[in-house]
């Protein structure tokens, strides 16, 4: 069995490299395990075309002023106040996003910027996914789908609900602190979102908003004017957003990225439905269902002495990035508050 880094830390979202910086940052020696091709989970930015399309959350927020510093320090073209023109009573994702005291920016450069600035200077492992954990006396061991496992005293589990249950279930017999890490979870789910980039012809109207949220639509939940955020004068882009219930009920449908076009012109204007482009994009496990909300991350010790960590937007009040950078970053203080 490959040894590996003191810490793994199975997430490469903003949570699990917000842990990784935070104990890089401290001189332990830390490896991060995402199986996607990139980092940032869904703070994320796909091209459409050469146009950058955020495709995950439309803008950055929060009050933490240490989590503002952290994005001021983001090399990228900073846009303060964005959006700044919203239309529509409709609810937000996090409505605390426009409550008094919350700054709202966004990256000229895509939103992946800051994921890539809490990567920097970590070892990130990309397309590799974690399918088993076990116990090896004072150790995890850490199976991957491909590659030699590790092993590590510290494993940080940095996802979403559904996929940390998972990997817990893997540790049988599960001893007492895992079945109720279990338990917790389990009280636990995300939404899933479907999510359309869509880009337009020079004779579609710009509109005058950064973010509508269309009231009374049971299908559109956020459309958000994405071109409004780059440089120069850029061909006119949406990304078109669902609601979390609609998504869940269409998620498996074929024909969803036309029902949401076909409402985004109900709602918009004709115009919104006729793309030149457009790609469509599921969020299996999307927003944070606020109801399982918990106070902070999860630390548990093993019968042998190894360490099992759990972070993510779940664990801190408010939810969204702000909420899954902080519960990364408490997390590695805990871990490096150990002897």
């Amino acid at each position: 069995m490959a040894q590996s880094g003191e810490v793994v830390v199975v997430g490469g979202g903003v949570s699990g490299l917000a842990c990784a910086q935070a104990l890089r940052a401290a001189g332990r020696p830390v490896v991060v395990l995402e199986r996607a091709r990139g980092v940032g989970g869904r703070c994320a930015t796909r091209r459409l075309g050469e146009q950058p399309l955020d495709h995950g959350v439309a803008f950055l927020h929060g009050r933490d002023p240490s989590f503002l510093a952290a994005l001021r320090e983001v090399a990228a073209t900073r846009i303060d106040g964005w959006p700044r023109v919203i239309e529509g009573t409709g609810r937000p994702c996090q409505p605390e996003a426009f409550a008094a005291g919350s700054w709202r920016l966004a990256f000229a450069e895509g939103l992946t910027a800051f994921p890539k600035h809490l990567a920097r200077g970590v070892e990130v492992r990309l397309q590799a996914e974690v399918t088993a954990l076990s116990e090896d006396g004072p150790a995890l061991g850490v199976s991957l789908q491909d590659g030699a496992p590790l092993r590590a005293g510290r494993v940080v589990l940095a996802l979403a609900c559904e996929q940390a249950r998972a990997l817990l279930a893997t540790l049988g017999p599960a001893p007492p602190e895992v079945r109720s890490a279990i338990a917790l979870l389990d009280m636990a789910r995300s939404d899933p979102c479907l999510a359309l980039l869509a880009t337009y012809g020079a004779g579609a109207p710009r509109p005058a908003w950064d973010v509508a949220y269309p009231e009374g639509s049971r299908v559109l939940q956020i459309a958000s004017h994405d071109s409004a955020k780059r440089a120069g004068a850029p061909p006119l882009a949406l990304v078109l957003q669902a609601h979390p219930g609609w998504s869940r009920q269409h998620l498996e449908d074929p024909a969803w990225p036309q029902a949401l076009l076909a409402e985004a012109a109900r709602l918009l204007g004709p115009w919104a439905g006729a793309p030149v482009a457009f790609e469509p994009h599921r969020w299996r496990l999307a927003r944070v269902d606020g109801s399982a909300e918990l106070a902070g991350p999860l630390l548990l010790t093993l019968p042998g002495g190894a360490r099992l960590g759990l972070c993510g937007d779940r664990f801190a009040p408010g939810g969204g990035v702000e909420a899954a950078w902080q519960s990364g970053r408490r997390l590695a203080q805990r871990l490096l508050e150990e002897p």
